[in-house]
């Protein structure tokens, strides 16, 4: 363990869900597994903001695992930084390359894509690019380069194809605003367009993708600066271009995550608020909670009730607490193959038996009607199988995501324990299992493993919410 240190939001590991290679994907984020090199099995994508290279210090890397019928292992891995071949930027200090990540097949032609954010590159002014599928895996890389100069560019992204054309779409957030660019994308470099929607200074900086009316055509989702009288932020839907989109009215947060948890065909939108609230009883949940808001025929409107999860709802397992920051990992997927997606919440600051902040991740299954909760189950480092021990202040659960890296139809669930070993952090891999993952079997991947030692700060796995929580 080492002193925790803050660092820029990255909704890594936020936001997750199943890529297949040549459908449309939902947006994903941190370790979400991508089919790269288009052998069937996807990839995981393991990020490393605060990685050394050389006499570069904190400059950034991402590990991508390659799948195979016995799933993923450090020995069959890629490294890429700003040192590596095809990568257009140069490496330099503190740039936080992996700082956050997204994949979606972008230029349709059956390869997985992976964005990747450096949001100090270049006195602030940040770069994101797009590492390119192929055959050879992730070879050639491309700038999004942002119109005009913001602030952090790339303290979060996303990527989303539900279509051709405009219907594929990366959108990025920083401290002054959002650029949303449209397809089509090639590898080349170019898009169709890019619209930068500039907002006041001190955003979130965190964004999704998801198509809330089922019109085939993305719908963008960020946060507004952190409020001081809630716990969260503004929620703003569609406010690309002139800031005339959808303030959500009942609820705010920092963190979101699209998918369908009723298999009703629409997407829903999914948002974590991990503060415990300033005023108790008018806003928020003791020890953080999760906000949901279904998508419709009408999209989701301004003063759309949401359905609020707690530890203290019925079905959920635990007792909401001051600090447990519920909320502060979040990812959509289904991991118990029903049709439904499941919500995944991570509470990094969660304590287990007598072990503070030790972390856990709790899974809520999607339901077809009726309030989400019931069947509710948990992860954490002494679960039976998990390869480690609850430790004060791992921060287990500070990112996650979810997808299956050896095609047998069953979801692995990765998890980020960023504060591990010196704040070099680590990521567990749940297999999926016949009703939902496990801890049978678990691994555990380390910079030691990797073969990426170092002192201090690493941050494996990503950064996760640590700036604000």
């Amino acid at each position: 363990m080492g002193r925790w240190k803050a660092a820029a939001l990255v909704a890594a590991g936020l936001i997750a869900g199943l890529l297949a290679p040549a459908a449309p994907a939902t947006a994903v984020h941190a370790a979400a597994p991508g089919d790269f090199n288009g052998d069937g099995y996807r990839d995981a994508v393991l990020p490393i903001p605060g990685a050394d290279l050389g006499d570069k210090h904190r400059a950034g890397a991402v590990v991508v695992l390659y799948g195979s019928s016995s799933g993923v292992s450090g020995s069959r891995r890629q490294v890429i930084s700003q040192n590596s071949p095809g990568v257009p930027a140069p490496v330099d200090n503190s740039r936080g390359f992996g700082t956050s990540t997204a994949t979606a097949d972008l230029n349709r032609d059956g390869y997985a894509d992976l964005v990747i954010s450096a949001p100090w590159g270049g006195s602030r002014a940040g770069t994101v690019t797009v590492m390119w599928g192929s055959k050879d895996g992730l070879r050639k890389g491309t700038l999004l380069a942002a119109p005009s100069y913001t602030e952090s560019y790339g303290t979060d992204v996303a990527a989303l194809s539900t279509g051709p054309g405009a219907k594929t779409q990366v959108m990025v957030g920083s401290d002054l605003g959002t650029v949303v660019f449209r397809g089509p994308f090639s590898s080349s470099g170019s898009y169709g367009s890019a619209v930068q929607t500039p907002h006041e200074y001190g955003l979130v900086g965190s964004v999704a993708l998801g198509d809330f009316d089922r019109d085939g055509t993305p719908d963008q989702v960020d946060f507004g600066a952190r409020r001081t009288d809630v716990t969260g932020s503004d929620i703003r839907l569609n406010q690309t271009g002139a800031p005339t989109g959808t303030v959500l009215e009942k609820g705010n947060g920092f963190i979101a995550a699209t998918g369908d948890v009723n298999g009703d065909g629409y997407t829903d939108l999914v948002v974590g608020d991990p503060l415990t609230p300033w005023t108790p009883g008018v806003d928020g949940e003791l020890g953080g909670r999760v906000l949901i808001w279904r998508g419709s025929a009408h999209g989701i409107t301004p003063d759309a009730q949401p359905e609020v999860i707690s530890q203290d709802t019925a079905g959920v397992p635990g007792t909401g607490e001051k600090g447990d920051t519920f909320g502060a990992g979040l990812a959509v997927a289904d991991l118990n193959r029903d049709g439904l997606a499941d919500l995944v919440v991570g509470a990094p600051y969660e304590a287990v038996g007598e072990v503070r902040r030790t972390g856990m991740v709790t899974v809520i299954p999607g339901r077809r009607s009726g309030p989400l909760g019931a069947g509710g189950y948990t992860f954490h480092q002494d679960t039976p199988g998990v390869p480690s021990v609850n430790e004060t202040r791992d921060c287990f659960g500070a990112t996650v995501s979810a997808g299956d890296v050896n095609r047998d139809g069953r979801p692995e669930l990765f998890i980020g324990a960023a504060c591990e070993n010196h704040y070099n952090g680590a990521v567990f891999m749940m297999p999926g299992g016949s009703k939902r993952p496990t801890g049978t079997g678990s691994r555990a991947f380390t910079l030691d493993s990797l073969g990426m030692p170092q002192w201090y700060e690493g941050w494996l796995g990503g950064f996760g919410l640590f700036w604000i929580i």
